[in-house]
């Protein structure tokens, strides 16, 4: 079993702000740091034989929330992660972090990351943000060929507690190992238990959501991609009124699209 070592750990500071569904800017160490892009208004796609419908537009435009320095793309093939919009604006990052195989399609700024690399940056203040892909299944077991290739991603900085972004995973065993591996003080959750395709969950479930906290002891979760496309079908709520239920409630924290909340990690 692999353990971290637990030291003194120093306290950091994250501002996030809600664009809407997976898109989330975090404020963290100097950095402005984006999380699937998606800024297109409402509108209607067509996707080979799926048919995906945006409800509501971004909290904030892409005009709004540059410059960013890092964007964290789960998975670049599927149009609610990363659309028209957010693709466009690719360029303007300083760094970009997808997959493997998606990095190629991106751009010369992206770099992909494999399970479990890491890559670091150096802060404006000289320390040192290290980025490690972790494992990541977009549905059920077998359906690896159709939803193609995803990950998440945690952020390290010297000896604060690391942040964990899932982006669009279910739970399962993999995940657990993360725990084991870093501190985590804040776990973004992509939610929603969403069904474009069938009666089977590709993102996480309440069920899932709970299950993460029990393996992230001590962080705070935030869960997010949950709302403005119409194949969710459980919401930021949905998660609120089952960590209610298993006594945990005061370690969900909520957002509201567009404004702001600071977290100390």
């Amino acid at each position: 079993m692999l353990t971290f070592i637990q030291t003194q750990m120093a306290n950091e500071t994250a501002k996030l702000t809600l664009i809407g569904g997976p898109t989330l800017l975090i404020e963290y160490a100097g950095l402005r740091i984006l999380t699937d892009p998606a800024f297109d208004p409402p509108q209607t796609y067509q996707a080979g034989p799926i048919t995906l419908t945006k409800k509501t537009g971004p909290a904030l435009s892409v005009e709004q929330v540059l410059p960013i320095d890092i964007v964290l793309i789960s998975h670049e093939q599927h149009l609610d992660n990363l659309d028209i919009s957010g693709r466009a604006m690719l360029s303007h990052a300083k760094h970009l972090f997808t997959t493997p195989a998606g990095a190629p399609r991106l751009g010369p700024n992206a770099k992909g990351i494999a399970t479990w690399d890491s890559t670091t940056l150096t802060t404006a203040d000289g320390r040192t943000l290290t980025i490690t892909s972790t494992p990541a299944r977009h549905g059920p077991h077998g359906f690896e060929p159709i939803s193609g290739d995803v990950t998440g991603f945690v952020l390290s900085i010297d000896n604060s507690p690391s942040i964990y972004v899932s982006g669009d995973t279910v739970w399962y065993s993999a995940l657990s190992e993360i725990p084991q591996r870093f501190p985590i003080g804040l776990a973004i959750l992509f939610t929603g238990a969403a069904q474009p395709r069938g009666p089977f969950d590709v993102t996480m479930s309440t069920n899932d959501a709970v299950e993460a906290a029990a393996y992230f002891k001590n962080a705070a979760i935030v869960a997010i991609h949950n709302e403005g496309w119409a194949h969710f079908t459980q919401t930021q709520q949905d998660v609120a009124t089952a960590y209610k239920v298993v006594g945990i409630e005061s370690r969900l924290r909520l957002l509201e699209p567009g404004v702001p909340l600071s977290l100390s990690l």
